[in-house]
């Protein structure tokens, strides 16, 4: 299902400053204007599949009519020329099969005692991999 947000765009001195302002002024950026509508997509889509995932209410879409850049440029304290407003579209579903939710084949080396050691518990190797790694990742 595609999903579309508008964003307003900011030219920066060094690229585009990016705003969802239906999404908590949810922002993003880039160095050209390809790039940041590439991040925008990027950005809207992890916002909208992390919302998903944990059962957040995710505010509707505006009209892109409704959308009034000046008083949003003014809150940013940021000059509107060469600023726009554009409608984002990401079918999150498809866009997280290949950004967010696709596996990855890694290679490593245990001891062998190790190794019989786990298959003889049927321990699922990927699933303490990946355990490990969130559990690292989260006192970093």
């Amino acid at each position: 299902m595609l999903s579309a947000y508008p964003a307003c765009f900011f030219k920066e001195e060094n690229g585009y400053s990016v705003i969802f302002p239906d999404l908590n002024r949810l922002a993003t950026c880039g160095d050209t204007l390809d790039e940041a509508l590439e991040m925008a997509v990027d950005c809207l889509a992890g916002y909208l599949y992390i919302g998903q995932q944990e059962n957040e209410n995710i505010p509707a879409p505006s009209a892109l009519a409704d959308i009034d850049i000046s008083h949003i440029a003014e809150e940013l304290e940021t000059d509107l020329s060469g600023a726009f407003v554009n409608m984002i579209t990401v079918d999150v579903k498809e866009y997280a099969k290949t950004h967010f939710e696709k596996s990855v084949k890694k290679t490593l080396t245990i001891p062998v005692w190790l190794n019989r050691a786990a298959l003889q518990q049927n321990i699922n190797f990927s699933q303490v991999l990946q355990e490990a790694l969130l559990k690292k990742i989260k006192k970093s």
